[in-house]
Parts: C-alpha cells; sequence; structure tokens
C-alpha cells in the first residue's frame, strides 16, 4: 500500500492544501523477554486494530519528517541528554496503565528509546521544537542502523575503540565500566562521523542541508568530547545503569532485547523525528490525524516538562486543543517530568515523573477544525 498516494482522512495540512502526503511510522512487536517480566493485563490486549503499513522506504519517511514539521523553534539549551535520573520508576505504573501496539508520542533525546522499548509501541514519534532534536535523532538512527549490538553502538557514539570480552549478555554498567577504559579516539571520531553522514545522506538519501550536516557534526562532536559527562549529572552511563523502584534495568541498553526492538525500529524507518511547538498549528494534530485514519489509538505522549514553559507563555489551552484531536482512550497516558517536590514515582535528583490520564484532561479543550 502506497501510503503517501492514497492519502489519509482526517488531515490536511496548512501547508499543502487538498493533498495528504505524510504516512505514519510502525512498529511490529518483538519477543519481550524475561528481564521485563510478565506482562500487565493491561498491555496484553492490544490497542484498537490498526491498518498500519509494515515499513515505510526512505522516500516515504523524509516525506514526513518535512511534511509533518513545523518551522524551526528555540529553546533554552540544547539537552542532548536526560537530565531525569529517575524517570524508569513510572515504567512499571505506565505498562500497566497502557496497552502495547498504540501510538507513542515523545520529546527530547534517549529517554525516548527507554519508554519505547517498556511500551512496544507501533508507531513512534518524537517531536520537539529544536531542529537541533531532529539532527540527534537522525545521528541516532545512523548508529543504531550501523551497530551491530550495543558495545559496537557505544564504541561508535562516543568514539571509544570496542574493548575485548564484551558479550551480548552484559549488564549496562558492565558495559559502560568497560569502556570507561576504552580512550577516546580522534581517528575513530573521524571515521564514524563521515560513515553517519554517508549512511544519512547516501544510503538512505535523505536531503540534509549543508546547515543541517554542520548541525549533526556539532551534535556528534559533543559526544565525543564531553565522552559519558554530556551532562553533568545524571551522566550517560549512569541513566542507562539506572533501574526502576525495583531494581529491574529497563534502559533502552539494559539488555540485547530493549537494544533490538530499537535498532529494528530504526533499520525499517519507523521511529520518526519532527519538528513541532506543542502549541504549534500543524504537527501534533498531524501525528493525531494519522494515528486515527489509520485506526490506531495514541497510547503514551511523554511531555517531560514542557507544559511549565506553555503555561507563562499562554500556550497551553493551545496544546491541549491540538491533544484532544488525537484518538485517545481510558488508557491513554501523559508521562511527565517534574522539578522539586511533590508526587510521582520518580521522585530524585531534582526531577520527578508522574503520569495522568490523557482523555480526562483534555476533555474540557475546545478543537478546532
Amino acid at each position: 500500500m502506497d501510503v503517501l498516494a492514497s492519502g489519509l482522512p482526517g488531515y490536511q495540512s496548512p501547508m499543502i492544501r487538498n493533498r495528504v502526503t505524510v504516512v505514519v511510522a510502525v512498529v511490529l512487536a518483538v519477543a519481550w523477554g524475561a528481564t521485563a517480566g510478565p506482562m500487565p493485563a493491561a498491555q496484553e490486549a492490544p490497542a484498537r486494530a490498526s491498518r498500519l503499513p509494515d515499513k515505510l522506504t526512505d522516500r516515504e519517511f523524509w516525506r514526513l519528517v518535512t511534511e509533518v514539521s513545523e518551522p524551526d523553534g528555540h529553546f533554552r539549551s540544547d539537552n542532548l541528554t536526560s537530565n531525569e535520573l529517575l524517570f524508569q520508576h513510572v515504567i512499571p505504573d505506565l505498562r500497566a496503565r497502557t496497552r502495547a501496539g498504540g501510538v507513542y508520542l515523545g520529546v527530547g533525546p534517549e529517554q525516548n528509546f527507554t519508554y519505547i522499548a517498556a511500551l512496544r509501541p507501533r508507531l513512534a514519534f518524537i517531536v520537539d521544537i529544536r531542529r537541533g532534536n531532529l539532527l540527534l535523532q537522525l545521528m541516532y538512527k545512523a548508529v543504531f542502523e550501523l551497530a551491530g549490538d550495543r558495545a559496537d553502538f557505544v564504541s561508535m557514539l562516543f568514539s571509544k575503540p570496542r574493548p575485548a570480552g564484551l558479550d551480548r549478555g552484559v549488564t549496562a554498567a558492565q558495559l559502560f565500566e568497560a569502556f570507561r577504559k576504552s580512550p577516546t579516539s580522534d581517528a575513530l571520531y573521524q571515521k564514524n562521523l563521515a560513515a553517519i553522514r554517508t549512511h544519512l545522506t547516501r544510503t538512505h538519501g535523505f536531503e540534509l542541508t549543508p546547515a543541517d550536516l554542520a548541525g549533526l557534526e556539532s551534535v556528534f562532536q559533543a559526544f565525543y568530547w564531553s565522552g559519558f559527562a554530556l551532562r553533568s549529572s545524571p551522566t550517560y552511563d549512569e541513566l542507562m545503569s539506572a533501574t526502576d523502584q525495583a531494581g529491574v534495568a529497563r534502559s533502552y541498553l539494559a539488555n540485547d532485547l530493549n537494544f533490538l526492538f530499537l535498532k529494528d525500529l530504526q533499520a525499517r524507518n519507523l521511529l520518526v523525528p519532527a519538528v513541532g511547538d506543542f502549541a504549534g498549528p500543524k504537527a501534533l494534530r498531524a501525528v493525531g490525524a494519522l494515528a486515527r485514519g489509520y485506526g490506531a489509538t495514541v497510547t503514551a505522549f511523554y511531555l517531560s516538562n514542557v507544559e511549565q514553559y506553555l503555561v507563562p507563555d499562554l500556550k497551553w489551552d493551545a496544546f491541549c486543543r491540538n491533544v484532544a484531536t488525537m484518538p485517545l482512550d481510558a488508557m491513554s497516558t501523559f508521562i511527565r517530568s517534574s522539578s522539586g517536590g511533590g508526587g510521582g514515582g520518580g521522585r530524585g535528583r531534582g526531577f520527578w515523573s508522574s503520569l495522568g490520564a490523557m482523555a480526562e484532561e483534555v476533555r474540557g479543550c475546545a478543537t478546532e477544525d
């Protein structure tokens, strides 16, 4: 099925009228390992039956990225990594609340990978106001696809030679401890940067501009120069070695099953980054219309702490109206991160995570055509 040619009911791009040329990203569920524990009852039954395509061609993927995206926006920092050390604490409750097989939405960098591995959605979008985050996600896409396993992935991401003796059964803590002793290599950085550029622009044929390529290099260079300390706290190895409150390691690098789920997702062009303001006129509404047109449900939306910026800018109502256009059910769940005290299952180190019922929270928001 050529979903680009066939069109989608319910969505008309504000920029391209009377024509719909966007597609959805799909993830087929893979085997769930014992490390994640038994599947909660809520996830045993998939979300509403959908008519999603099995994969996207490179052309379909890039058209989706460009046509759903809004113009580049501004945020006060680059946020190359998460600052939420304890965000895994809500995952058991999150999995119990939601169904597998729905649509996942998120914002920001790598914490989305851990949520996606836990929730097993069939569609995944990462929408961020900064084009720099889109370039970060494209860098990750290339590294996922080029790496054979988790050790190859860490080696390429941080330009460190792979230590000997790392098999597929190592924990994230063991993996990063081994790489801590491996010196950063300028030659490896240059080789990996060239491989990433080639993979995106030639293998996939994505039409990155000179400014995009410069931004991509800047992002990859930050991983090279800063290593695990891209953020002073929490560091990358701390994020990947963290667990939930029961001590279960759930990061996307915690085990091979999580990593391979993401690698497969990326290889089939099924995790789609886009540029968009949560209160903007197009990106969130386009994702919602895509899901609705294919009979899917938005099951989870990771917001980080974006709402604390929307409220003072008087944008929260527009954001709420955008979400209200999405296909939701009683299990559709917001995932929030907040600073300071308060409730939630992931308190500590400055941020705590909490969950909210999407349909209930946006019920009072008037929608606009």
